[in-house]
């Protein structure tokens, strides 16, 4: 039986450390915003060619 409780103390770490990431990472990185643009091809915007 400790082999086991040493496994499932082994994976509740790892779920910790994931989380703990996961919260570092929405909280304290901040996206930078910034302008993007597509090209359309002039096909696309014609409505009789499909």
């Amino acid at each position: 039986m400790p082999t086991l409780f040493r496994f499932f103390a082994t994976l509740a770490i790892l779920a910790g450390l994931v989380f703990a990431a996961m919260f570092a990472l929405a909280n304290f990185v901040q996206p930078t915003p910034r302008e993007m643009t597509v090209s359309i091809p002039a096909s696309k915007l014609q409505p009789g060619n499909r």
